[in-house]
């Protein structure tokens, strides 16, 4: 599978495997997906939204089969503040300083997953203040330099002030930025151009849900046509080669498949021109 180079030199696949809302078909769905070709794993300690612990045992599942072993996934997971957490499922210790939060949250989830280390290790959205933020943001730092992130990012982010603000306080820089994908935020047109200029990588959640204006538009159905795809695999197709990683959280293997199906075809440069005015 084609793959991005993340300005910390971790390789990160194209399109990702999105767990949220899965429950207890998580595991199945993750082993699924892995065994259909994703390598790249999104979820997050996150109780009310994810069974992270189901993401790890689908894992296990593929590493048992002897498919992948564990340096050929991106493991991807999210420190998700009070504000986000289910009151009665919080996975660290509520009344402990932030930072002893982000160190809690970040064992739960080696633990959940499996895994020694983590190649993402993203915060979940803003904190409440931006002192907050960035108090979170240094506790995930300490976590790169003990070897058990490889890289850190931030979700969830649609005010362009506040990245900046993080980007120039930052020891550790982001590497990744994931948000919601849609018209309501001009498809973060601004904060898109700011990742390009920081080598930061967008990815994108909510990118067909949120856009069904764009899946039947005459640029992708014309498109769709032309490549024998659906409008589904030229956006996505469409996404990659702009730079951006989409998520995709299907749980059809048919859907799987022509979701990694995207990489046996390329959009010529006036192909993407034209679709760059849709958004």
């Amino acid at each position: 599978m084609d793959s991005f180079t993340c300005a910390t030199g971790v390789r990160m696949p194209r399109i990702l495997y999105g767990t949220a809302w899965k429950k207890t078909e998580t595991g199945r769905l993750v082993a699924a997906a892995i065994r259909q070709g994703f390598r790249g794993l999104d979820t997050a300690c996150q109780p009310k939204h994810y069974d992270e612990a189901g993401v790890g045992a689908g894992i296990a599942t593929a590493l048992a089969a002897g498919s992948v072993t564990r340096d050929d996934l991106y493991l991807q997971t999210k420190f998700t503040s009070l504000s986000g957490q289910d009151p009665q499922r919080i996975p660290y210790d509520p009344t402990a300083p932030i930072p002893q939060q982000v160190a809690q949250s970040c064992e739960v989830s080696l633990r959940n997953l499996r895994t020694e280390w983590l190649d993402c290790l993203v915060l979940h959205s803003p904190m409440p203040t931006l002192p907050q933020t960035h108090e979170a943001w240094q506790a995930m730092e300490t976590l790169v330099d003990a070897g058990k992130a490889k890289q850190l990012g931030i979700s969830n982010c649609y005010d362009l002030g506040e990245l900046e603000s993080l980007y120039g306080e930052a020891r550790i820089k982001p590497a990744v930025l994931q948000n919601r994908f849609h018209a309501d935020t001009s498809y973060d047109n601004d904060i898109r151009a700011y990742c390009r200029q920081q080598d930061i990588i967008y990815q994108s959640f909510w990118t067909l849900t949120a856009n069904p204006h764009i899946l039947t538009h005459r640029a992708v159905t014309a498109l769709a046509d032309k490549y024998r795809r659906t409008a589904a695999q030229i956006l996505f197709r469409y996404l990659t080669q702009i730079g951006v990683a989409p998520l995709s959280g299907t749980r059809s293997a048919t859907h799987m498949r022509d979701d990694l199906a995207i990489f046996e075809f390329q959009l010529t440069e006036p192909e993407l021109t034209r679709l760059a005015a849709v958004f």
